[in-house]
């Protein structure tokens, strides 16, 4: 597979940095509103919650990252919840319920990830339209 190496060491980063956000918002759901000085929200379990999906994620990319030609559809999840975190946070910016210095978090959770994520699945795409009758899509 094309950039195979580049591949694997981008889902290994990402299933890292996944792990330990979610680890982080997971055991202290209070900590995002605390570093941007936001007001706390009255059930700091949905923050917690979704540090636990995030970390999943982690746990998936990292499948990515030990086997890249066979789990193109973990990494297609993660794009999309990666686009839609964007949208989420831009939505939330623009109604003013959450300051623009916030980015930092969008752009560390999702917007560097976008080109990897893109570039791999075209590869992948490449790779399997090339080898079709020796792969299959997963496992």
């Amino acid at each position: 597979m094309p950039r195979r190496r580049w591949h694997r060491a981008v889902f290994l980063l990402a299933g890292i940095y996944n792990l330990a956000w979610g680890s982080l918002t997971t055991v202290y759901p209070a900590w995002f509103f605390t570093v941007f000085v936001m007001e706390p929200i009255n059930y700091p379990e949905v923050f917690a919650c979704l540090g636990m999906a995030i970390g999943l994620y982690g746990i998936l990319f990292l499948r990515v990252a030990w086997c890249p030609e066979n789990h193109w559809p973990i990494a297609a999840v993660g794009l999309a919840g990666k686009t839609l975190g964007a949208l989420a946070w831009f939505y939330l910016v623009w109604i003013g319920r959450w300051p623009a210095a916030t980015l930092i978090v969008c752009a560390t959770n999702d917007l560097i990830w976008w080109l990897p994520f893109w570039m791999y699945l075209f590869d992948v795409w490449q790779w399997h339209r090339q080898h079709k009758a020796e792969t299959h899509w997963a496992g």
